[in-house]
């Protein structure tokens, strides 16, 4: 079937966090879900399991992993043990997970920033040492890994690398070389890896998802990889994700962290959603990723043509624009705020993803254009203002 992208859907009469936690005239592009109706056959397999009635404590049927493992054969050519999969309810949950499995309080945690605001959270809520490097940003707003500087943080007590990839926020889907790099790094130091992929699906201008694990055995070994339907389907609030995880003795101490929550709190309609996305949501896929290039396009056709000092790098993975402001002339280098109450558009603080994310806003391109425009031309609005005042 064909789906309308363009469908402006009233978010406010439900639960949506996106759309509860400002006043009702802004314009939310802050949060990582999209606004666009998930895969008709996800719908559908979620009303027959309604419509059964019955919600007791469920289990996989052998359909799932026969549908899962084909998607991770089909897709990047990884040939995977059902044994391996680890069912999660959610991957900020697995990457918290993962590193108590590998680490213990007063060791290192290697990451790249600006990072997702819940990785960064991590080292805090586990009593690890934050260890950082920096990702280079090129004239052009291109980002780069500084190999040497990706040595440097790595000290002795340095246990796991926390890897994102697609990069969330700055777009960057890793290619095969550095992702080969950086293995060869942790391997020489011995270090464990987390790789969250949940952005792997969405993918721009034919780039390709490596999964970090697929490199070599060695490598394998040492990682748990983390996937989700989530953001690929529109999934989000059904809570369900899975971890990858061929080394049966890392496998063993991730599960020992929380069993409970690893085996029980994947609800039962997040395994029927998910199911059926990986089963039969290509169709609606392949059309939402035609629609979002074409959305990322338009952001940065505007942003270079009607939003003086801001520049952005067109993302090569994910739904979410990186905008760099500190040439905008924005009050307090706080583009934040500033489009909030200049605009009435809500964006994510860059601040939030680290020092090196200030002067930035991230601006979630997962809506219908007509309401992206509309954001965009209140955002030229309110940078208007302040080429008013200067006389510019």
């Amino acid at each position: 079937m064909t789906y309308d992208f363009d469908q402006l859907i009233d978010r406010r009469q439900t639960e949506s966090s996106k759309w509860h936690q400002e006043a009702a005239d802004v314009l939310p592009l802050p949060v990582a879900d999209m606004d666009f109706v998930s895969p008709e056959p996800v719908i559908r397999a979620l009303r027959e399991r309604v419509e059964h009635g019955m919600f007791g404590y469920g289990t996989l049927m052998p359909e799932f992993y026969d549908v899962l493992l084909a998607h991770l054969k089909t897709r990047y050519d990884w040939t995977v043990p059902a044994e391996a999969i680890v069912m999660l309810p959610g991957v900020i949950a697995g990457f918290n997970l993962a590193c108590r499995a590998v680490a213990q309080p007063g060791d290192g945690l290697l990451q790249q920033t600006p990072l997702y605001p819940p990785m960064r959270r991590v080292p805090g809520n586990l009593g690890l040492q934050a260890h950082t490097m920096s990702l280079t940003q090129q004239a052009n707003g291109h980002y780069t890994i500084d190999f040497d500087a990706f040595a440097a943080a790595i000290q002795p007590h340095t246990r796991v690398f926390l890897l994102c990839n697609p990069h969330n926020p700055v777009g960057r889907v890793f290619q095969r070389h550095e992702l080969e790099r950086m293995a060869e790094l942790c391997l020489r130091h011995r270090l464990d890896i987390c790789a969250d992929e949940i952005h792997c699906d969405i993918l721009f201008d034919n780039h390709v998802h490596v999964p970090m694990a697929t490199l070599d055995t060695a490598i394998a070994n040492r990682t748990i990889t983390l996937m989700a339907p989530s953001k690929t389907y529109n999934l989000a609030g059904l809570q369900c994700a899975f971890a990858i995880i061929p080394n049966a003795e890392l496998r063993e101490r991730f599960v020992a962290q929380r069993a409970d929550l690893v085996h029980r709190m994947v609800n039962i309609l997040g395994y029927t959603a998910t199911l059926a996305a990986y089963r039969d949501g290509q169709a609606w896929l392949d059309q939402v990723l035609r629609y979002l290039q074409a959305n990322r396009d338009a952001v940065e056709a505007y942003v270079k043509s009607h939003l003086p000092g801001v520049t952005m790098h067109a993302p090569e993975g994910t739904y979410l624009a990186w905008l760099d402001c500190r040439q905008a002339g924005i009050p307090g280098n706080a583009p934040r705020a500033f489009f909030l109450q200049q605009a009435r558009v809500a964006l994510n603080d860059g601040l939030d993803f680290g020092p090196d994310g200030a002067g930035f806003v991230r601006l979630n391109f997962a809506c219908p254009r007509a309401r992206l425009m509309q954001a965009l031309d209140r955002m030229r609005g309110a940078l208007q203002t302040i080429h008013d005042v200067s006389g510019v």
